[in-house]
């Protein structure tokens, strides 16, 4: 490999990375129906554990921004690993972990233990010269209910 295809491939996986913080980012910090901006217009994010599947931008946007508005949410992204496949097509595997309560009305709450641990495999396309994603499969081998900050903690927790 030259320094050209080398300098291409770091650039690559360097954009898909940015799609992947980017994307956590927004839901977490910024407007979660604008997540759909980062993908394909027929982009894909699924979920085949809950057989959850939504495909295109528009219902990306409805699902993403149907969130509740009281849900204050963290998601640390870690071995973030993208792949380039092609010149045009890359994968990547990125691990996270999400603290998330619903009904947050302001200030600092005690933290609490994640309410998810799982990891995401992405397909990456370029369109027009920019790296969006085309797939999101989230796979969530830990999980459980989001918990108001209202309510009592469990004794001994």
């Amino acid at each position: 490999m030259d320094a050209k295809d080398a300098m291409e491939r770091l650039l690559a996986e360097r954009a898909c990375e940015r799609l992947i913080l980017g994307f956590v980012h927004r839901l977490d910090l910024g407007e979660p129906a604008s997540v759909a901006e980062l993908f394909t217009e027929d982009g894909v994010w699924q979920w085949p554990h809950d057989r959850r599947l939504v495909k295109g931008r528009d219902a990306l946007r409805r699902y993403f921004g149907s969130r509740p508005a009281d849900r204050l949410s963290r998601r640390m992204m870690s071995n973030v690993l993208v792949t380039v496949t092609s010149p045009d097509t890359a994968g990547a595997i990125s691990y996270f972990t999400t603290y998330r309560v619903d009904g947050y009305e302001g200030g600092v709450i005690p933290a609490g233990p994640p309410v998810q641990i799982g990891h995401y495999e992405d397909t990456f396309h370029r369109v027009d010269g920019t790296w969006l994603l085309a797939s999101r499969t989230l796979h969530l081998p830990f999980g459980g209910p989001t918990p108001s900050p209202n309510l009592p903690s469990p004794q001994g927790a």
